[in-house]
């Protein structure tokens, strides 16, 4: 599997229609794109924990989009509804990180990711 990992933080003068257009461009991309084998979205929740950072660089969401492989994510990095979502993130975002990872939701796993190297 692939994920699409995307953190990031709205810019503070987004305005409402702003928003509401990025959700409305995910949206599209989730429904309309074949290739997206699941998708998670969350807010960063801050526990007092240590490794804790604050700052402008710092993400407020996250979203994750799963893919079975590489192929799968290249044809949603290309796809119309993915370029339109881009335009929209760089339009209402201050701050955007995107990585891909080679992933597994199998704990057992782990250990080959790590030998894969």
């Amino acid at each position: 599997m692939i994920s699409h990992v995307v953190m990031f933080r709205q810019r503070m003068d987004v305005f409402k229609e702003e928003r509401d257009a990025l959700l409305q461009a995910f949206e599209v991309a989730v429904r309309d794109i074949p290739t997206i084998r699941g998708v998670r979205a969350g807010k960063r929740v801050r526990i007092g924990a240590g490794y804790e950072r604050d700052g402008v660089e710092s993400p407020d969401f996250i979203i994750a989009i799963d893919f079975e492989d590489v192929s799968g994510l290249q044809l949603y990095l290309q796809h119309p509804a993915h370029v339109e979502l881009a335009a929209r993130f760089s339009q209402a975002c201050a701050v955007t990180n995107v990585y891909d990872f080679a992933a597994t939701d199998d704990a057992s796993s782990i250990r080959s990711l790590f030998d894969a190297q």
